[in-house]
């Protein structure tokens, strides 16, 4: 028996305003089929899907999903498919759902699926929920089939961060691309980085399993090599000069 979504509250979002702005430069450019006139067209339509669910830091020419692409063009599949094939891709999940926590992946998806922010942390842990019980693939399906996607986008509309700028502002919303880098906090930290980088050194991180323990010889290394040197070494003298018979004991009977 499957689990029912965790109730969690809406937040007054800016794309759950209504917008009584006149069109300009600062609002998004929206991609539907209902438009298309050329294949210039088609092209600008499936750029745009690939910028929004891979982001920019992830539009590699290996990324690409040819058949997804063929298969849109011909009018065989609609928008709404072609942004699930994107999302459920391994290029996809292998670069955003196995490198990082399921909360992270939430986070990620409801952004670049459903064009906003979380509401609250309680709304990553319902969303978790669902990863949990069905899948990454399961939770996909659950953002593509809910009202709230079909409501903003429907079938033919690529997704876009609704309502990004606001003219009150004097700066609009950030890109959530620029926002939301691939590895969140806590898996910077566990990677070493960011790591502050000096004019005369350079800090690296060091793994705990590898850092000297209490009694190791490298934590005396410092010491050792501040130690001063004698100044006076020892004379040589060469070997023609050395009485080896006067030298070497004799052992009488």
């Amino acid at each position: 028996m499957a689990l029912p979504l965790l109730s969690y509250g809406p937040k007054s979002q800016n794309q759950r305003v209504s917008g009584y702005e006149t069109g300009s430069d600062e609002q998004p450019r929206v991609f539907t089929t209902e438009n298309v006139l050329d294949s210039g067209d088609i092209d600008g339509l499936i750029w745009a899907a690939y910028r929004q669910i891979y982001s920019e830091h992830q539009i590699l020419k290996s990324n690409r999903q040819k058949a997804l692409e063929s298969q849109l063009k011909l009018g065989q599949i609609t928008v709404r498919d072609f942004i699930r094939g994107l999302a459920i891709s391994d290029p996809f999940l292998r670069r955003n759902y196995q490198t990082n926590s399921n909360y992270r992946f939430v986070e990620m998806c409801v952004q670049r699926i459903l064009g906003r922010d979380v509401y609250s942390e309680r709304e990553k842990i319902a969303w978790s929920i669902v990863v949990v019980n069905k899948g990454p693939q399961g939770f996909i399906d659950e953002l593509l089939s809910s009202e709230e996607y079909l409501g903003s986008f429907g079938y033919d509309t690529v997704p876009y961060q609704r309502r990004r700028v606001l003219p009150q502002r004097n700066v609009g919303d950030t890109p959530f691309n620029l926002k939301t880098p691939r590895y969140n906090e806590y898996h910077r930290s566990q990677l070493g980085f960011p790591q502050s980088i000096w004019q005369t050194s350079v800090r690296r991180f060091v793994p705990q399993d590898k850092q000297p323990k209490a009694g190791d010889p490298s934590n005396y290394l410092t010491m050792a090599r501040s130690m001063p040197v004698p100044a006076n070494f020892p004379s040589r003298v060469p070997l023609a000069n050395l009485n080896i018979e006067a030298t070497v004991p004799y052992r009488r009977r």
